[in-house]
This record gives C-alpha cells, sequence and structure tokens, in this order.
C-alpha cells in the first residue's frame, strides 16, 4: 500500500521546516529535544476529549514520588469500581510526558470504559537504563496491590504504550508473570522489540520517515549505558527466551515505520509461544501517528481498536 496522503503531508512539513533550518531532535540536547517535541505537539494534537474524571496523582518509585495521571471514561460514576490500563507514553526513553499523550490516554478510557493511568517515568540521559523499566513497573506493582484504594479492579489490569512505552509494557507484563501476578492484557503500539537494527523495515524505512535510524541511535545512546545493553531482555525484548504463559495482546504496527517488522518478529515469537495475539499494521502509516488526530484520521481508528481489542479482554474475563 502507497503512503497515506494525509501522512505525506505531515513528512513534506516537516523535510520543509528542516530544509529552512529547523533542527531535528536528535541534533538537539535532550532537554531542548523535550521542548522541542512540547513545542511541536499543537500542530498535530486535536482538543482533548473529555471525561469524567482527570487528576494528577503520585506513587512511590524507587527513585521518588513517580507522577501520573488517572482518568476516568465518560459517563462513570465515582463508585464504579474499572478496570484499568496502564499507559506507558513513547518517545524514546528521552522525551514524552503525561501532557503529550494526555489526548490518547482520554481517548483509550472513552473508547474502552475503562479507567487509565498516564505514567510519568524517569527520562534518560538522566536516568539510564533500566531507571524507566524500574519505575514502570513500580507503577504496575502498586495497581495490582490495589491501586492504593482508587476505584480499579486489581484483577483486570493491562498495560499498553506506544514505541518506548509499548517496549516498557511488555517487559512489565514478563517482570509481573515472573512474581506470579500477572497483568490480564498487553497492548503494544509500533513497539521497539530489538535494538540491533537488524530488520528490513530498519534498512528500508530509516531515512525519509521521521524516525530515522540517526535519531533511533541518538536516542540509544541517551537510554542505554553501553552497548552490552542491547543485549538485555528488558531493553530487547525480543530476547525473552521464555514468552509462555505471557498476557494475551495486540500489536500494532505502521507500514512506513522502521520499527514494523520488530514489532511483528514478536507477534510471531508471543504466537509460538502459545499467546493469544492479534496484530495489525496500519500501511500506510508512520511512525508516531498515533499523537497526530488533528491531521492524520486514521489515528482515531488505531485508538478505537486498541480500546477495544482491550475492552474485549476485560469483558471475557468478566464472563468467566
Amino acid at each position: 500500500m502507497s503512503i497515506d496522503p494525509q501522512v505525506q503531508t505531515v513528512i513534506d512539513a516537516v523535510a520543509k521546516a528542516e530544509a529552512e533550518g529547523s533542527p531535528q531532535a536528535h541534533e538537539m540536547s535532550p532537554e531542548d529535544a523535550r521542548q522541542f517535541y512540547i513545542d511541536t505537539r499543537g500542530a498535530v494534537t486535536p482538543e482533548p476529549p473529555e471525561v469524567a474524571f482527570a487528576a494528577d496523582i503520585y506513587v512511590d518509585g524507587p527513585a521518588g514520588p513517580i507522577p501520573m495521571r488517572s482518568y476516568r471514561p465518560a459517563g462513570s460514576a465515582e463508585s464504579d469500581i474499572l478496570p484499568v490500563m496502564i499507559y506507558f507514553h513513547g518517545g524514546g526513553w528521552v522525551v514524552g510526558n503525561r501532557n503529550t499523550h494526555d489526548v490518547v490516554c482520554r481517548g483509550l478510557a472513552n473508547e474502552g470504559c475503562f479507567a487509565v493511568l498516564n505514567v510519568d517515568y524517569r527520562l534518560a540521559p538522566e536516568a539510564k537504563f533500566p531507571a524507566a523499566v524500574e519505575d514502570c513497573f513500580a507503577v504496575v506493582e502498586w495497581a495490582l496491590k490495589g491501586a492504593g484504594g482508587l476505584k480499579i479492579n486489581p484483577e483486570r489490569i493491562a498495560v499498553a504504550g506506544d514505541s518506548a512505552g509499548g517496549t516498557l509494557s511488555t517487559v512489565c507484563a514478563k517482570m509481573a508473570l515472573d512474581q506470579g501476578n500477572a497483568v490480564v492484557f498487553q497492548a503494544l503500539i509500533y513497539p521497539s522489540t530489538n535494538m540491533n537494527f537488524t530488520t528490513q523495515s530498519q534498512a528500508d524505512f530509516g531515512e525519509n520517515y521521521l524516525l530515522t535510524k540517526e535519531a533511533q541511535l541518538w536516542y540509544h545512546a541517551q537510554y542505554l549505558n553501553s552497548e552490552a545493553d542491547r543485549e538485555d531482555w528488558r531493553a530487547s525484548p525480543i530476547l525473552i527466551e521464555d514468552l509462555s504463559g505471557m498476557p494475551p495482546a495486540y500489536i500494532m504496527t505502521a507500514g512506513y515505520d522502521p520499527l514494523r517488522d520488530e514489532g511483528k518478529a514478536y507477534a510471531d515469537r508471543l504466537a509460538e509461544a502459545g499467546v493469544p495475539v492479534i496484530y495489525k499494521c496500519h500501511d500506510g502509516m508512520i511512525h508516531a501517528f498515533i499523537t497526530m488526530g488533528k491531521v492524520i484520521d486514521e489515528t482515531a481508528v488505531a485508538i478505537a481498536d486498541v480500546a477495544r481489542h482491550t475492552k474485549e479482554a476485560f469483558d471475557a474475563l468478566a464472563e468467566r
């Protein structure tokens, strides 16, 4: 399938800005890259949908309080005990926060009729690998233990995230499983599963489709302590030896994304291990399109799909 015309418009606009002298995020300091990411959200992010409740909360983490935003879907009552999706934002472990992914999380809550926790884990390079993993898993453990009295069902917990957040999601799912207290679903949106650049999609789309190989290398350099960390399954979950018993998964990729093939390879490995997996590639899309709902119509479809598959997993458990 050819690239979606709305996506091509985004690519052209970015190329025009670069030709006029605008630097790319990976050509900046991490601090400036974060601000650049925030400053450019307005051009692609739609207005936030109304939810019944949204508030910032904090959970004790390994290095101090972990900020989160808690959402309850439109139409829900304050007394309702809801399933919950724990969402980890993308941004290469370096940029992004609960504000940059607020609209996505609101949409997921409303579409799926479940609560969402939007997590602000520590970012690199100030907090190197595995700091983000540790923060995210601390939130998962907190939720599994009752979420501090929030009106959520600790037996109906899903993890989800885009890009780096997808990686963190499946790593946390494995860590929870290994501790004998598993989450029930994982929704991975174009996850990074292999930091070694071995796929055909890395070769095909590593230039001219927004997420370049050069940018990926920069993000990795901020996040990882050394090249050896690439071989740690918490950074490259395709290297997990035993995936049996992992929670059912919905894995979504984009056709013009360098991460496409590693997402598909991970879906295949889960399926080979007997894990129920639904895989979908949005053929005309690029990396990061899930946050571009103002200018890309398919974003709404993708958010609805993630919410629907998660809700179906929750509903299936409720029917047992």
